[in-house]
């Protein structure tokens, strides 16, 4: 028996092992398939993202291969594709070029470095449980950042698009200095990459699951090997032969403190990117996905990177459904496509001997135009001016600040949002509507029936330090507005998930101001948990255990009883009165 539990508790962490216990045959060819069909794009994307992240091009098929394996072994979802991105390695190159600067060595060093410290962050908050933080970027906030580094990547790509030897690393400076550049255009390399981004746009809008990245970029290397170009426009070349070979990466103290606090915004980044993509495939095949896992997953895809020389990468929305589209069934299918890049490395590393740089860039280009979610930016617009307000802020944050600086703008705008709501949230006098059932906020039914001397308000939030000033305020303001005088007041308190110690201290307070003018203060459908707080705190005892009620019907019932007030709505108040 404890070796079958070792066994499935084993198969929980390493889900690659159940995958292969319960494969079957009929699968094989489908994964077989779609591994080679996937690999027809890893390769180009792989590099061209490198090339974004500052790095040589040969170490995005390194950050692709192992950590293939590593999500076979270690990844939850049966399809999910990881890789570079076009939203990491943008924060990638924020974050070593300053350490780097030039030094292709050093980059590599960096960068391998950066990839162990997010690994890690990502194992260890699997281990602690900690996949719910991916909740700290609100979808305004990450709509709005991902448009900046959109519009950050497609400003600093333009150059190599326009063969322009320009190496602008921020908005601001390719702003600054392109337009004083234009007259270097090369015609030749602007016609290649331009005809390149035309072929992988139009190939993506009229055939989807076609994989234009890879027809574009062997139509280019075609094109520039027919007309001897390579010579005239600036190319990747031949790449190192090999296989990447197991290195721990070695920085200085300094760097490393530098390294470890963009490494937690690279791990927040991928890890909100892996989390969503795997959600929505989850719920598409009907499966369940267990977040903590896939965030042990992605913790092991970019330590296997950066033991191998590659560097942070997370899962990808364009590789994901071209291996779906061609058939896949399980994880093997990224086994299949490691073994074709080993394959590439080893014997294929000629290919790219005149591939022009100006295709990688249009290969950029094309993936982070997909980044910018106009359609929804348009819906927050319509439907919420504020969330729209934050989307913005992240995106001006990410274009004048620079990637790191904007997605750390991003992050405190989402918690910033959130304490504004919680601090201001919506409170409500409540009455009885005719014809309606229980009680109803008097705001927006003006014509409700108060109970003569009692106040019934409700405040939408938890009770903590922030707010709690906000609650007596406004609370206080509802007595003195109300029409007659004010004998007792029921909070609908179940809303009220917490109380905390500061925001007991302020119901003590105002209990004592509300008794001291004649008030009664009282709660109603204050649920288990927030009840037995306030028991800790000692207020049950001091307020009154009998003036915490179960319902705000039953509020209503003692206090009409209890002061024999007469309300003409008191009959329609019979059914809800405890039995």
């Amino acid at each position: 028996m404890s070796r079958r539990i070792e066994t499935s508790r084993l198969a929980h962490w390493v889900p690659g092992l159940r995958v292969l216990a319960t494969y079957r045959p009929a699968w094989l060819q489908h994964d077989l398939l779609a591994g080679i069909v996937l690999t027809a794009l890893l390769v180009p994307q792989g590099m061209a993202y490198a090339e974004l992240a500052g790095l040589p091009p040969v170490t995005g098929l390194y950050a692709t291969m192992l950590p293939l394996l590593a999500y076979f072994l270690f990844g939850p979802s049966r399809i999910l594709v990881l890789g570079p991105d076009s939203a990491v390695s943008p924060v990638v190159a924020a974050a070593i070029i300053p350490l780097a600067g030039a030094s292709a060595d050093a980059r590599v060093e960096m960068a391998a470095m950066l990839a162990l410290l997010v690994g890690a962050i990502l194992a260890l908050g699997a281990v602690a449980g900690l996949g719910f933080l991916t909740d700290l970027i609100s979808k305004p906030v990450r709509l709005g950042y991902l448009a900046g580094i959109a519009l950050t990547v497609l400003a600093t790509q333009l150059p190599k698009l326009l063969g322009i030897p320009l190496s602008a690393e921020s908005f601001v400076e390719a702003v600054r200095e392109l337009p004083g550049d234009l007259d270097q255009t090369d015609p030749v390399a602007l016609a290649i990459g331009a005809g390149s981004l035309a072929a992988i746009l139009l190939v993506r809008r009229a055939a989807p699951k076609v994989p234009g990245v890879f027809i574009a970029v062997a139509g280019a290397t075609i094109l520039v090997a027919a007309l001897n170009l390579a010579d005239e426009i600036a190319v990747v070349g031949p790449l190192p032969e090999g296989l990447p070979s197991f290195t721990v990466p070695s920085v200085s103290a300094g760097d490393l403190g530098r390294l470890t606090l963009s490494a937690f915004a690279v791990a927040l980044v991928a890890f909100a990117d892996t989390s969503v993509l795997s959600r929505s495939y989850a719920t598409k095949l009907r499966q369940s996905v267990d977040q903590d896992q896939e965030l042990l997953a992605l913790g092991a895809a970019n330590i296997a990177s950066g033991l191998f020389q590659g560097f942070p990468l997370s899962s990808s929305s364009s590789r994901t459904p071209v291996a779906e589209a061609a058939g896949a069934r399980t994880q093997v299918t990224g086994v299949v496509a490691a073994c074709a890049l080993a394959l590439v490395l080893v014997l294929g590393t000629g290919l790219t001997k005149n591939l022009p740089q100006t295709t990688l860039a249009a290969v950029v280009m094309a993936a982070v135009i997909g980044l910018v979610d106009l359609p929804a930016l348009r819906w927050l617009r319509r439907v919420n001016h504020v969330d729209f307000g934050l989307a913005i802020a992240a995106f001006l944050g990410v274009v004048s600040f620079g990637v790191l600086t904007g997605i750390g703008i991003a992050i405190g705008l989402s918690a910033l949002a959130f304490l504004w709501r919680a601090w201001h949230p919506y409170d409500a006098v409540l009455g009885r509507v005719s014809g309606r059932k229980g009680y109803h906020d008097v705001g927006r039914h003006p014509d409700a029936a108060l109970v003569p001397g009692l106040l019934l308000y409700r405040f939408d939030a938890p009770l903590f330090f922030a707010n709690a000033g906000v609650f007596r305020e406004r609370l206080l303001r509802a007595v003195a507005a109300a029409p007659e005088a004010v004998r007792m007041v029921v909070v609908a308190a179940e809303p009220i998930t917490d109380v905390d110690t500061t925001a007991a201290d302020m119901l003590i307070e105002l209990g004592r101001e509300l008794e001291e003018g004649g008030v009664e203060l009282a709660f109603a459908e204050l649920k288990g948990p927030a009840k037995d707080k306030l028991q800790a705190y000692g207020l049950l005892d001091l307020i009154g255990e009998h003036l915490f009620y179960p319902t705000v019907g039953a509020a209503v019932h003692a206090y009409l009883d209890r002061h024999e007030v007469t309300w003409r709505d008191w009959e329609d108040e019979a059914h809800d009165a405890p039995k």
